[in-house]
Parts: C-alpha cells; sequence; structure tokens
C-alpha cells in the first residue's frame, strides 16, 4: 500500500529542504527503467536515483565506468515517463564533467533536456566545483556525492570505507561545505564513518543522503536490485535486503518452463 498521503504533490528541491527542517527522513531508490520507476514512485519515494549503478546492474559491468551519457539519458528518459510524484536525479557519468566545466554544463543540459531529468548528480568535491558552478549558473540543479566515489575506484584501488583518518574526514566536511556553499540542494554520502556522516549533516543545511553512513543523516538511498534481492553477490554491512526477488523469480520461471515441458500450459481457459 502506498504510503505518501499527497501523491499529487511534486516532490521538489525545496520540498526535501522542508523536510530537513522538520527533521523528516528522505527516502530515495534507485530506478533504471519504466516498469521499476513506475512501482516505486507510486510506493511513495521521495528521491528516484538513475545511478551510474546501471552499469553494473542493467549492464553487468564490473564498474561504472563504462556507462555512457547517452546511456543515462535512455535509462533517466525511461525512468521520468513512469514518475508523477519523486523527485528525479540522473547521475553524470564517469568523463562527462571531470576537469572540463564547459563539457560537464554540456552534458547536464543534454541530460535536463532529453531525459526531462529534475536535476543531476556528480562526485567530488573541491576538485570539481569549477563544474558545479558552471552547472548551477545555468539553473540546473545539482547533488553532490563524497565519500566513497565508485567513478574513482582505480584511483583508491578499493571499496573500503573513506574517511577514517583525520586528514581525509577534514577534507570531506570542508568540500560538504564547498558543494552547499556553491549552491547544492543536497549531498550523498557513501560509506563513510556514522560520526563523521552526522557531523556533516548537522553542519550543513542542505540534505544529506546517505549509503553506509548511518543514521544520523537526512535520509538514506539503496539500489534498488540490492534492496529487493535480485543481486545475490553484493552484501556490504549497510545493505538490508527487504525482498529475495533473484528466487521469486528463478522459482517462477522454473515452474513455467515445468509447466511448459509438460503441457500444462497454456491449458484449456487460456487459448482463443
Amino acid at each position: 500500500m502506498s504510503i505518501h498521503k499527497e501523491s499529487a504533490k511534486r516532490v521538489t528541491t525545496h520540498v526535501l529542504s522542508e523536510m530537513k527542517l522538520k527533521g523528516e527522513k528522505i527516502s530515495m531508490l534507485t530506478s533504471y527503467d519504466y516498469s521499476m520507476a513506475l512501482i516505486v514512485d507510486r510506493a511513495g519515494i521521495d528521491v528516484i536515483l538513475v545511478g551510474d549503478s546501471a552499469s553494473n546492474v542493467m549492464a553487468g559491468h564490473e564498474t561504472t565506468l563504462p556507462i555512457t551519457l547517452d546511456q543515462m539519458i535512455y535509462h533517466g528518459a525511461s525512468v521520468v515517463k513512469a514518475v508523477q510524484r519523486a523527485l528525479v536525479v540522473v547521475d553524470l557519468p564517469f568523463g562527462t564533467y571531470q576537469g572540463n566545466s564547459k563539457e560537464a554544463l554540456n552534458s547536464s543540459i543534454r541530460i535536463m533536456k532529453e531525459a526531462s531529468a529534475d536535476a543531476v548528480k556528480l562526485e567530488g568535491g573541491r576538485e570539481v566545483l569549477e563544474s558545479v558552478n558552471r552547472i548551477l549558473s545555468a539553473g540546473i540543479p545539482v547533488m553532490g556525492h563524497l565519500g566513497l566515489t565508485p567513478q574513482s575506484i582505480h584511483k583508491f584501488g578499493t571499496y573500503a570505507v573513506r574517511a577514517k583518518e583525520d586528514e581525509e574526514a577534514e577534507k570531506l566536511v570542508e568540500d560538504a561545505k564547498l558543494l552547499e556553499e556553491a549552491g547544492c540542494f543536497a549531498i550523498v554520502l557513501e560509506k563513510i564513518p556514522a560520526a563523521l556522516a552526522t557531523k556533516v549533516a548537522q553542519s550543513v543545511a542542505i540534505p544529506i543522503i546517505g549509503i553506509g553512513a548511518g543514521g544520523g543523516v537526512d535520509g538514506q538511498v539503496l539500489v534498488i536490485h540490492d534492496m529487493l534481492g535480485i543481486t545475490q553477490e553484493f552484501s556490504p554491512r549497510f545493505l538490508r535486503r527487504y525482498h529475495n526477488l533473484f528466487a521469486e523469480i528463478q522459482g517462477a520461471v522454473e515452474t513455467y518452463i515445468g509447466d511448459v515441458k509438460s503441457r500444462e500450459f497454456p491449458n484449456e481457459r487460456e487459448q482463443y
């Protein structure tokens, strides 16, 4: 049953700010296609992230790096068609904003025009600030992403918890404040110590969405394939599986195969 009461009221960046002020937690999940987005939106989710995690769960790549801007636009447009309430944020993929603010703006414009997204998300702090400023100057809302940044996996060489040491933790807090000052409407913090994430959430006025960042932030995000148990090989501490769809779908397919082989499907009521 849907948990939201005002299904006709669109979630906006302003609504998210009000939710933080009121202490209301923000719910966020990924979606990559029309059918899944329709379900997630009708359930009452606040934010849908069209994540570059599509590279992993939809295309089977080991990292998020291979997915292209055209592919992100395709996934974003598919999701937007299904959504009536949630705020839709589309990831800027690797190589479309780093080191070139003009390309960052052009990439963001394409996402907004061709996918009809509500906002874009990018990874990094001070090092991408020029791109952030240029995108924002065009009136495009930007969500930041700090902590574990999967697009930088080859730089770090591991998916381990980030910002455990004082120097990196201080930089993360500084980067969060810089992103807020630039005009970002929210920031995702991924896989960092819970105490640090809480400190960041209390240090800035914009919403902080956590994934593996504890409960002291303003909201939570998960990859829907992980949350529903469609993926099985990924089991970090922060992941709570709310279903085991892998087993359920596999079981349904096996039953279908058996019914076809035994000539039980279709029966007389299922034909013309």
